[in-house]
């Protein structure tokens, strides 16, 4: 259960023939962290953290979570100029923690990518609604929502009852209200995106590079534009005192809300997905892995201080929120709306394939070192991608994205991508003790400081979600504890070999 993986044999693994095509250069690599990235948390997540936990300190709260991330991302950078492989964290584990471990982490990052994608997907469908509603076009709103949501007319559209909502006596009004059947578009968009990433990664990543432009081209067109509408009325109080619970407002709520908007910053890790199929892995992974970072972190402190001001936080806890505070600046604006809808739709497209992207390498990896069924392994004939995983990946996530409420999946995805950051910390630490010598083409600086930081600051993230959550991923460990020891230990390609190696001597 505890064996590692050599990792002269994972550099072999990663630099054997295995079909995948080497096509991504830096650029690529940059893109497709800023295409995983930039999606959901800014154009969704940041406006319900700012008007549920943090006010307009949400921009607090992403500095933190990005300061978290910087620092882990250092250890992921160095990893991945080490074991250039696309199982990513799973793989790292593999090498320095054990089997078990590896399993544990590669089980974790499907709440990383399948339920990342899923959740993205509700985003998007959220814009898109809205979007063709704008010039005429209306889905039914049964088909808009996740299985069972109950859905208020309610200021010219269909909206989900909440809590609040409820309170206010909705039923008694006598509001329309209709169940929904399922979130089509979400599902669509999945649909659509495993198709394209099974034709060819060129082809995806070309598709990527174009929208990922388009999104910041639109973030940057708002934070310039919206800052002659900034009102300083709306900063006032910058940290709203607490309410007496605990995460909401008040420091407590700073760091509640940077651990929910770390959803924000999944995806500069998927970069080390992408792996096998980089040009030159060991010097171009770190340039893609922290330079989207860091572009990233400034979009956000940017996007979250124009939009706080320009519209009060409490008002900001809905599916578009960029939007809310482009019309609250009045119809002189107006013409920038649908820019800004565009532009999400642009984004969120690009965050799934991104996300759909990793979990189908992920799983490719896990099949390879027979952990997974080995169908998972397969490559195309022609297009030479991993068309089953691709496909299972796709489908999974449709089904998700169809049913689950998005904010379920987000608090979801957020605890699952730190506890893969935290693993990937411990792993630097061990590997400078264990393997020293071992050619690394990045260095984390500071080490230990820097990965135990890393750690400790994801650990404290994951401390301040709420306690279901914690409920939830203990349940999701368990089932990927059942699969393990019934199919993967007895499995696994490591445990075989070992036992061959054994029986000659």
């Amino acid at each position: 259960m505890f064996s590692k993986k050599p990792l002269d044999r994972l550099v072999a693994d990663a630099e054997g023939v295995h079909g995948l095509r080497k096509v991504l250069g830096p650029l690529n690599l940059v893109s497709l962290g800023v295409g995983a990235i930039i999606g959901a948390g800014i154009f969704v997540v940041t406006g319900r953290a700012a008007a549920m936990y943090a006010g307009p300190a949400i921009v607090l709260s992403f500095v933190f979570s990005a300061v978290a991330c910087g620092l882990a991302g250092l250890c992921y950078a160095e990893l991945a100029s080490m074991i250039p492989i696309s199982g990513s964290a799973y793989s790292y584990a593999y090498a320095t923690l054990g089997e078990f471990f590896a399993w544990i982490i590669g089980w974790d990052l499907i709440l990383e990518y399948l339920f990342g994608a899923a959740a993205v997907a509700t985003g998007w469908s959220g814009y898109v609604v809205s979007f063709l509603r704008d010039y005429g076009v209306v889905i039914p709103a049964q088909f808009t929502a996740a299985t069972g949501t109950l859905l208020a007319f309610k200021g010219g559209a269909w909206v989900a009852v909440t809590p609040e909502l409820a309170a206010q006596g909705w039923a008694a009004k006598g509001i329309p209200h209709i169940w929904a059947v399922m979130n089509l578009p979400a599902a669509l968009v999945i649909a659509v995106i495993a198709t394209l990433l099974v034709i060819g990664i060129r082809a995806s990543a070309r598709f990527n590079n174009v929208i990922v432009a388009a999104k910041v081209g639109v973030i940057l067109l708002f934070v310039g534009v919206g800052y002659f509408f900034i009102r300083q009325a709306n900063w006032e109080p910058f940290l709203p005192p607490n309410t007496g619970a605990f995460g909401q407002f008040g420091f407590s709520g700073i760091l509640r809300g940077a651990g929910v908007i770390f959803f924000a910053y999944i995806g500069f890790d998927a970069v080390s997905t992408t792996a096998q199929e980089a040009r030159d892995p060991r010097k171009h992974m770190p340039v893609g892995i922290l330079g989207s970072l860091a572009i990233c972190t400034v979009l956000y402190v940017l996007v979250s201080l124009v939009m706080t001001g320009m519209v009060k936080y409490d008002q900001l806890n809905v599916d578009a929120p960029i939007a809310v505070a482009v019309s609250a600046a009045g119809p002189q604006l107006l013409w920038l709306q649908d820019v800004v809808k565009f532009g999400a739709i642009a984004g969120l497209t690009s965050v799934i394939l991104v996300l759909v992207l990793g979990q189908s390498r992920i799983f490719y990896t896990m099949a390879s070192d027979g952990l997974l069924p080995s169908p998972f392994a397969r490559l195309h004939s022609r297009f030479k991608t991993p068309h089953v995983t691709t496909l299972v990946t796709g489908g999974v996530a449709m089904i998700v994205a169809a049913t689950v409420p998005g904010d379920d999946l987000v608090l979801m995805v957020s605890i699952g991508t730190l506890l893969a950051f935290v693993i990937v910390c411990v792993g630097v630490l061990v590997l400078r003790r264990t393997n020293p010598q071992f050619p690394r083409a990045f260095r984390a600086p500071w080490v230990p400081v820097v990965p135990i930081l890393g750690a400790a600051l994801c650990l404290v993230q994951m401390a301040y979600l709420p306690g279901q959550t914690w409920l939830r991923l203990v349940i999701w460990m368990a089932i990927g504890f059942v699969i393990y020891f019934t199919f993967g230990r007895r499995h696994s390609r490591l445990r075989q070999e070992n036992r061959a190696a054994q029986s000659k001597q």
